[in-house]
């Protein structure tokens, strides 16, 4: 991937938008457990940063995937994950579909005031008892004249108490129940009679990000919220999944390489024995050898954008930069915490955030075991 003076303009923009108006508040907003999406993403809006690949006629850039990629590096360099997990939702999770499929009215209405940062969004899949299995979910829509009622509970939801609307996955012909068929992608409105936040869930990790459970009781909607084509949602969401998992894959990978440069430089500062902790081979070696995994991961990553932005379909690369960047950083944040030894215990300590956060990859978006059967039946395996 060949990178512009345009494009490193932007990465300055990015940069000193993190540095200045996210780094410094990242411990309050830990703490409080939430971080105020209202007042942050209007000066994401402001750079350009929430709509890089969207059409400009609804407020979006026009710019190529890379521009994406650039993002993603310098929101991996926030000094949490859950913000960064917060704004992906924004601009590659929950606004895809909308802006492939969308009607103009909706685009007007939903994509284009969530791209200057005025809505916040969330996407709505996964449930109390269907997480990974998407073709398991419940909630229902069920047709009165020109409307949606819509009745169910939705789980994990990133920005759930904040989202002005939702991207949200309904079962719209129960036909053919526990099936991938009949399902839809509506936009629901948070202002609509009959939403409400169930409770908000305390997290191991991603503190600052909000996640909530969702109750929709009859909530009704027009059937024009309706995304593209109805009947086509779990097509169109497994679609977006690819983009939430590659974005998701790079700002992990950025994470990884920003946490060990600050494990490097402390076994630096750190004597003992009579000399930095760094002189010992054995940390260096083990060092060398994960930013030699971030390395070829990152070239797995810039090979797998490469083919987004040829038009291919890149289920098999999302899918295998998940799974592999889940598990480096897992790798990574183990041995950053092992390094610092008790001070890596300690939660006044930037590493044990790190630990914490760097679980969710291989959770999230799909668990790692979700993955692993993705590419066995990409490979022809586990066939009847």
């Amino acid at each position: 991937m060949q990178f512009t003076e345009e494009h490193e303009h932007f990465r300055k923009s990015v940069r000193r938008l993190v540095d200045e108006e996210i780094n410094p508040y990242v411990d309050e907003w830990e703490e409080a457990g939430i971080f105020p999406a209202h007042e942050l993403f209007p000066k994401l809006g402001e750079i350009g940063a929430l709509g890089l690949e969207y059409d400009p006629e609804f407020g979006g850039g026009g710019a190529d995937h890379s521009f994406t990629y650039v993002l993603a590096q310098e929101l991996g360099r926030i000094d949490c994950a859950g913000v960064p997990m917060a704004i992906a939702v924004e601009t590659s999770m929950a606004t895809p579909a909308l802006a492939r499929y969308g009607s103009d009215e909706l685009k007007r209405t939903y994509l284009e005031p969530t791209l200057r940062g005025d809505m916040v969004c969330s996407i709505a899949v996964s449930e109390p008892d269907a997480g990974s299995d998407v073709a398991g979910i419940r909630t229902r829509a069920v047709r009165d004249g020109d409307d949606w009622v819509i009745t169910g509970r939705k789980m994990w939801i990133t920005n759930g108490t904040q989202a002005d609307w939702l991207c949200l996955l309904a079962r719209t012909d129960d036909s053919q129940p526990g099936d991938y068929h009949g399902m839809s992608l509506i936009i629901v409105p948070t202002t609509t009679p009959g939403f409400s936040v169930g409770r908000k869930i305390e997290k191991m990790g991603n503190r600052s990000s909000d996640t909530a459970e969702i109750v929709l009781d009859e909530v009704r909607v027009p059937v024009t919220n309706t995304i593209g084509e109805e009947g086509r949602g779990f097509q169109q969401q497994m679609a977006q999944f690819q983009d939430e998992r590659l974005v998701g894959a790079y700002i992990a990978l950025a994470g990884a390489r920003k946490a060990l440069d600050r494990t490097k430089d402390y076994l630096q500062q750190r004597v003992a024995f009579g000399k930095p902790l760094l002189a010992n081979q054995h940390l260096q070696y083990r060092l060398a050898e994960l930013y030699a995994d971030v390395d070829l991961i990152d070239g797995f990553l810039q090979h797998a954008a490469d083919r987004y932005l040829a038009g291919h379909d890149v289920t098999r690369e999302a899918t295998v930069a998940k799974l592999k960047t889940g598990r480096m950083t897992r790798e990574v944040a183990d041995t950053c915490v092992q390094y610092h030894g008790g001070m890596g215990y300690a939660e006044e300590m930037w590493v044990a955030r790190y630990f914490r956060d760097s679980r969710l990859m291989s959770i999230g978006g799909g668990a790692d075991e979700v993955m692993l059967r993705v590419i066995t039946m990409l490979e022809g395996m586990g066939k009847k």
